[in-house]
């Protein structure tokens, strides 16, 4: 339906149920890293299952609390980045992302995520955009730091996964702080 250019063969796009089979697959090559921190798609094991959860994510779209959005790069389904927790009544929203291996030192989530953060706050009138990463995800991390996310806090060892209790960094930034930001490299562009 729509594609928007994030540069070097890279696009965004809708993600939707009848991507399942290439959801799957994305999944299967990043598996391993994908799943370091966090469970995503851990679930998905079939075409079946990444169908049921595009659809879940469909209809969280439909509903207007979250959505998938998919990078593909030379015409293949690579990454992807989402909201959650999307409360447009109190202008809050959560992003996070995900990135097979191959298609990682390239800066695709983060401009990926300036187009979704832009449409967040611009379009939709979120005031506040969360982002929650493990402490040990360097890489999401770094991504926050980019966007010019603020570091909020720490929850210390409050997401048990793999067997190990992580801290999680919360990171966010505010519609006028990304205004702010974004009007002074379009000032410094000229």
């Amino acid at each position: 339906m729509y594609a928007i250019s994030l540069g070097d063969g890279a696009e965004l796009r809708p993600l939707e149920p009848w991507h399942a089979e290439e959801f799957l697959a994305n999944l299967d090559r990043g598996r391993e890293f994908i799943g370091e921190f966090i469970p995503f798609g851990s679930h998905v094991v079939d075409v079946e299952s990444a169908r049921e959860t595009l659809q879940r994510y469909a209809r969280m779209r439909a509903d207007d609390t979250g959505g998938y959005h998919g990078i593909w790069l030379d015409g293949k389904l690579v990454g992807g980045v989402l909201t959650l927790n999307f409360d447009a009544a109190q202008g809050n929203a959560e992003v996070g992302c995900w990135l097979e291996p191959a298609a990682t030192g390239r800066g695709l989530i983060t401009r990926a995520m300036r187009v979704l953060i832009d449409w967040v706050i611009e379009e939709r009138g979120i005031h506040r955009v969360e982002w929650i990463a493990a402490a040990g995800n360097t890489n999401s991390l770094n991504v926050a730091r980019r966007l010019g996310m603020t570091r909020d806090g720490v929850h210390r060892q409050a997401h048990l996964y793999g067997g190990v209790r992580h801290d999680l960094e919360v990171w966010s930034v505010l519609a006028p702080e990304w205004r702010e930001a974004r009007a002074r490299a379009a000032h410094s562009d000229h």
